[in-house]
Formats: structure tokens, C-alpha cells, sequence
């Protein structure tokens, strides 16, 4: 079993930035993880993702102003974003996979507006 507890989401303005940390009850530095997003009325969509060897990928629409990364040592799994927009706005899921299984955070709530 895998707990996983998200921080640091929040109300920012435009073009702020954020820095979410996803941090594990265990070691997952083996696990391809990732983060997650849902906005009101859609579905969960992939944000970005971090292989164990440390290999990156991002949806279209956050490419260049987020960044994925992981600390081994401290458990925790980050998503930095800049240049936020209000279409940016959603709960942040961290998720996990230790095959076979798919573990998920409860979320954090990002606000961007004015």
C-alpha cells in the first residue's frame, strides 16, 4: 500500500506560479508517477509524468510552463507551474503505480483567477 497526501495548491492570480508536492508513505522512487487534473464538468486529464529513470512527458497545454520532478531521498514527487492561466484552474491529483497496482492522492485544489 501507497498513501500519497498532496499540498500546496491554493488561489493564485494570472500568471503566477505554484508548487504542488505529492509526498508518499513509502519509497516510490521504482514507480512511474504522475499528475493529474479535473476541472468542473470534465474529465481527469494528464498533466505531466515521471518515469523511475527520471524521463518526462506533459500534455500540450502545459508544456513549457510546468515542470515535473521527484526527490527519492524525501519521498515527494513535485509539479512546479508557472505562467498559470484560469483554464489551469482544477483539483491535482498525484497518482503512482506500483504494477499491478494504481495508487491516488485525494487532491489539491487550484484556483487561478483575478
Amino acid at each position: 500500500q501507497v498513501q500519497l497526501v498532496e499540498s500546496g495548491g491554493g488561489l493564485v492570480q494570472p500568471g503566477g506560479s505554484l508548487r504542488l508536492s505529492c509526498l508518499a508513505s513509502r519509497s516510490i522512487a521504482l514507480n512511474p508517477s504522475g499528475w493529474y487534473r479535473q476541472a468542473p464538468g470534465k474529465e481527469r486529464e494528464l498533466v505531466a509524468r515521471i518515469s523511475r529513470l527520471g524521463y518526462t512527458n506533459y500534455a500540450d497545454s502545459v508544456k513549457g510552463r510546468f515542470t515535473i520532478s521527484r526527490d527519492n531521498a524525501e519521498n515527494t514527487i513535485y509539479l512546479q507551474m508557472n505562467s498559470l492561466k484560469p483554464e489551469d484552474t482544477a483539483v491535482y491529483y498525484c497518482t503512482t503505480t506500483d504494477y499491478p497496482k494504481e495508487y491516488w492522492g485525494h487532491g489539491t485544489q487550484v484556483t487561478v483567477s483575478s
